[in-house]
């Protein structure tokens, strides 16, 4: 019977809640590999069997099964009999061709302590079984091709070879979040990084309709989306900021408006997240990238608003952002032109060192509240799910 194998790392640090970490991780499972002929998903010691269809793709499974948080890797694998002569005849039948392979090593995992032959011996001697089959050289450090046998009460699988997982831990075992989700290349960075901590992410996008075009807006869906494929189920809430940032430039001198754009970003952040139960923010400001995330203007901003705001992002260089957009595969749509809220109305030379008294002075002639209240009832929520469908709310 075929199977796909999936190991986790970190869910087994976590002792009498492993229990309800591997549900999770299973629930999720299940969720992803919707309409794949899968059989069944069970959880012998220590791993995880995804037991195919006789109309299974492991291909496409074995795809989705890459974006599942909690997996720290997988493997197609076969179930053998528990006798050595069993094991070994599974094994030849299955090697490559001799010239494609140069080097190899047997691994054994004995999980299941009642097993008599110790992991060890059992492997030196399959691997002699093939060695003796395709003559190639033992290569215990470095080898080309790595035959694992892994052996549990009642069960033994074989697989030849390993594929990572995302790794970190089940998606929305450690709460919800709100993202700000711009199109650039760093928030969806900044929002993946978090699903991969056990957040679920509920995105928050603003834009400056009609006042620009709608491109940001459909920028934000298709980064969603890529990011819907990790979590499985996203809210993309889409605020209209065009209106507020006018009435910011009617009473707000310029070099202060980037900051107090961003301060109401925030407060509209925080009311959303309330809505849905965050107990965070999250940014994909970076220190010192543009004037909005001087250490000055982040103090500034987190002042406008109660909850945490985590930036992931924020000791990372601009490379190893890209590096991890292309990754997910959201490099390529942040990079598309595009015309968002930063820039409308957006002064030439902003303040890069915002202080207290100076934001407190013009915000006092603001209605910060009525201006929140209205843009907060003027989004437009949108559902999205992974196998796909997208609806507005």
């Amino acid at each position: 019977m075929t199977s796909i194998l999936a190991h986790y790392s970190e869910i087994a640090l976590k002792g009498k809640n492993r229990p309800w970490f591997i549900g999770r991780l299973v629930r999720h499972l299940h969720m992803a590999l919707a309409g794949l002929s899968v059989k069944e998903i069970r959880t012998p010691m220590g791993r995880i069997e995804v037991v195919l269809g006789r109309e299974a793709t492991a291909g496409e499974i074995r795809e989705r099964m890459s974006r599942v948080f909690g997996i720290a890797n997988y493997s197609v694998a076969t179930r053998v009999p528990l006798d050595f002569d069993g094991m070994a005849e599974a094994i030849v039948s299955r090697l490559p061709p001799r010239e494609s392979v140069s080097s190899f090593r047997v691994w054994v995992r004995r999980a299941d302590q009642q097993f008599a032959v110790l992991s060890p011996d059992l492997a030196r001697d399959l691997g002699s079984k093939v060695w003796h089959a395709r003559g190639w050289k033992v290569d215990l450090d470095h080898a080309e091709l790595v035959i694992s046998l892994e052996i549990v009460p009642g069960q033994a699988y074989l697989y030849m070879n390993k594929e990572p997982g995302p790794g970190g831990l089940p998606t929305g075992t450690a709460g919800r979040v709100t993202a700000l989700l711009s199109g650039g290349i760093d928030s969806p960075v900044a929002a993946w990084r978090m699903m991969k901590r056990g957040c679920h992410v509920t995105f928050v996008h603003f834009h400056s309709a009609p006042f620009l075009s709608n491109v940001s807006q459909e920028k934000a869906r298709r980064l969603a989306a890529v990011l819907t494929r990790y979590q499985l189920r996203s809210r993309l809430f889409m605020v209209p900021f065009g209106e507020l940032q006018r009435q910011v430039t009617l009473s707000v001198p310029g070099e202060l408006r980037v900051v107090i754009y961003r301060r109401f970003m925030m407060r509209i952040a925080e009311r959303i997240a309330r809505d849905v139960r965050a107990k965070a923010l999250v940014t994909g400001d970076v220190i010192g990238q543009v004037a909005s995330q001087t250490l000055d203007n982040i103090a500034a901003t987190d002042s406008a608003t109660r909850l945490p705001i985590f930036r992931p992002l924020v000791g990372m260089d601009k490379e190893e952002i890209m590096a991890q957009a292309q990754r997910l595969g959201t490099f390529e749509i942040s990079i598309e032109p595009d015309e968002d809220t930063c820039t409308l109305f957006t002064p030439r030379h902003p303040e890069t060192h915002a202080r207290r008294h100076q934001i407190d002075e013009v915000e006092a002639i603001l209605p910060v509240a009525d201006m929140v209240k209205d843009a907060a009832a003027r989004t437009v929520v949108e559902h999205l799910r992974y196998p796909s469908s997208l609806s507005s709310a």
